[in-house]
Order: structure tokens, then sequence, then C-alpha cells
């Protein structure tokens, strides 16, 4: 899976590549029956590729540790922290409903709006033409303005969005902790108050059988973030101390924080799938569950993959190397 680092302009010396034809995104799965197209296709093994040299990336590693932060990774946080301050600037409104706060539209008109000039603001001039098929991405990447929800399938826009900017050489190899601690882990905390701003559904949620209503991506990071920890085992993540002790350094316990604050009851019955987790003996037993999981769960599931959008970039056709 080091896709990822062969991107075009992947390595400092290699130009932008040449006169790419950029192009709007669209949907290419409508029925069951394409979901073949969509294993089989360039996009698919560009995504995975890219979501494992994170993976890999990032193992072993504190959220806290010392990483290089280049001048794009820098843009992209001020790009989440534009997001942020618009939720700060769009609060609920009333209404008799609790879930689904229509405020929530109105945020996200502002984004479908400016959401190209965003773009432009974190790749370079010359590029200038990728940023309406990267913009796609973004606006994908924040929840459902109709239904007011966000699950997994938004998630996985965000991830496309940063496998577009590494594609286009914007992001390098040698940005890899920063793009999941600095840019995923922004990106997480924003989606995290959009959720409790506006009280959003969980799209296809499983209820009580998904991993968790909202996330899957900083799980797996996370939990190889852990792998090899001297003494954080998995039978760990569910004691309430060691989570409020190391949550800063581990996105995996950040996650757990977050699910406890807005779950009452037992762990073991809110969160089914994880207390299930806690009893895996290693961390890199939990990573390799988890990425098989998101395989199934996720990425092969009709309902989250057929909103999914394909361009230049990502593209449907089928793999060719």
């Amino acid at each position: 899976f080091t896709s990822f680092l062969h991107f075009p302009g992947a390595s400092e010396e290699v130009a932008p590549p040449i006169q790419q034809c950029f192009m709007i995104p669209k949907k290419e799965i409508n029925v069951v029956s394409d979901m073949a197209k969509w294993k089989r296709s360039q996009a698919y093994a560009d995504y995975m590729g890219f979501i494992l040299t994170l993976n890999e990336g990032v193992r072993g590693k504190k959220l806290t540790c010392e990483y290089k932060v280049s001048e794009p990774i820098e843009k992209l946080v001020a790009l989440l922290n534009t997001l942020d301050r618009w939720i700060d600037e769009t609060p609920p409104v009333d209404q008799p409903s609790r879930f689904g706060n229509k405020a929530f539209r109105t945020w996200y008109a502002k984004l479908d709006q400016e959401a190209e000039k965003l773009v432009a603001t974190v790749i370079p001039k010359h590029l200038a033409d990728a940023a309406p098929e990267v913009a796609v991405y973004l606006k994908e990447s924040v929840g459902n303005s109709t239904r007011i929800d966000y699950g997994t399938g938004h998630e996985a826009a965000f991830a496309a969005f940063l496998c577009c900017l590494c594609k286009i050489g914007v992001l390098r190899v040698d940005d890899q902790m920063a793009i999941v601690f600095k840019v995923f882990n922004r990106y997480l905390e924003v989606m995290r108050k959009l959720q409790k701003t506006y009280r959003m559904e969980p799209a296809g949620s499983q209820g009580v059988w998904g991993l968790d209503d909202f996330q899957f991506l900083p799980f797996i990071w996370g939990s190889s973030q852990l792998i090899d920890h001297p003494s954080l085992e998995p039978r760990h993540f569910v004691d309430e101390k060691v989570v409020n002790e190391n949550h800063k350094d581990f996105m995996f316990l950040e996650c757990i924080l977050f699910i406890t604050e807005m779950k009452t009851g037992p762990f073991a019955e809110h969160s089914n799938q994880l207390w299930n987790i806690s009893a895996v003996p290693s961390w890199s037993k939990v990573n390799q569950g988890l990425i098989r999981m998101y395989k199934a769960e996720c990425l092969e599931k009709f309902p989250v993959i057929q909103h999914f959008k394909f361009g230049s970039l990502l593209p449907i056709q089928p793999v060719t190397s």
C-alpha cells in the first residue's frame, strides 16, 4: 500500500502533474451491483492505500510528539478554524424537535458557497484548476444538510479530500503525521462541535451494533498509535481513569472520552462493539481487526458508498497498475 508514496508530486523533485484534466466528481454507484466497480476502481485502491499509509505513519506515536508541520498543513488547520468560527456565528435555533437543528442548514449553505475559495487558500496558484474538484470532497465531509445527519461516509469524504491533496502534490510523504495528528484531529474536533451544537443524527447508524455513531478512522489510526505501548493494553480503555490521564496523547482514547460524555448508562450496553474490542489481547490485533471491519462495514456497504463521488483524482476506472 505504498501507492501514497508514489503519488505525483510526492517527492520534492517531481514537477507538478502536467495538463491534468480536473473534473467535478460525480456519483457512479447507483445500484448494489455497481459495488463491484467500486472495489476494482483506482479510487478504492488509492483511498485504501492512503488510509493504510497513514496507519503505518502514526504507529506507536503520541499526538503530542514532535513532527514536521508544513505550510499546507497550517493552511488546512486555518481552513478548519474558519469552519469552527462559523459554528459560533450560527447558533442553533429554537425548534420543537430535539434532533437535527435547522441552523445546520445555514452553516452548511455558507460552506457550500465558500468551499472553492477555502480550498484555493490551500493549493498553489499553478494548481488552481484543481480547486473545484477537491472542494466537492470538503463539502461532502461535514454531514448532510437535508437530513442533518453525519456518519462514516462523510468522514470518508474528508479522508478523500486529504488524499486528493496528496495526489496533486500539495501534501507530501513527510506530512503523514501532521495529516493525522494536526489536520484530521482538528477536523474531528470541528465535527464533534457540529454534532453537539446542531444535535446531528447518526447517518446509517447500526445503533448499538456499530462501532461508533459518527466516526471510524480515528479508531483505526488511534489503535495504531497504541501498538507496542509499554503499559496501555486494550482492556484499559474502558477504565475512566486511564482515559482521563491519556486522552491527550491518543486519538482512540479521545474518541472514548467523547462517547462517555455523550452517552449515559453502562459502557458495555451503549457501545457493545467497543466493549468487545477491549477483550482483544493486543493493539496490533485490534488495529488489524478494525481495518477488516472498516472495509466490511463502511467501504463495502452500498448505503455508505452510494454517496461517494468520483473524478479525475479518485477515478471509478479499474486499477491500472
